[in-house]
């Protein structure tokens, strides 16, 4: 069993930044890869980013393409989100997921095994 628990979510000026921390414990996570999904106000949750165990990144392009950067501390257990360039589309409830170890595709939702609670991050204009 792993648990995560989300911190770093606020609220800040269009233009500014923040960072996402995804804290596990239960078991180590540095043998699986990671994600951040984003459920926005009316809309269903989207992929946001996703973090092999070597590594490797990949991005909604469309959403967050050059502004956000995820990134893992496997001394550390941790996830993490840096989001620059924040836009008021940007507002959402933001979670961090483990990867199953089976399914390629790193946008489905399907594919993650373990979620945390969420922490909101609201963009004013």
């Amino acid at each position: 069993q792993v648990q995560l628990v989300e911190s770093g979510g606020g609220l800040v000026q269009a233009g500014g930044s923040l960072r996402l921390s995804c804290a596990a414990s239960g078991r180590t996570v540095s043998s699986v890869g990671m994600g951040w999904f984003r459920r926005a106000p009316g809309k269903e949750r989207e992929f946001v980013a996703g973090i092999s165990t070597n590594g490797g990144v990949t991005y909604n392009q469309d959403s967050v393409k050059g502004r956000f950067a995820i990134s893992r501390d496997n001394a550390k257990n941790t996830l993490y989100l840096q989001m620059n360039s924040l836009k008021p589309e940007d507002t959402a409830v933001y979670y961090c997921a483990t990867k199953g170890r089976y399914g390629t595709n790193w946008s489905a939702e399907r594919n993650y095994d373990y979620w945390g609670q969420g922490t909101q991050v609201t963009v004013s204009s």
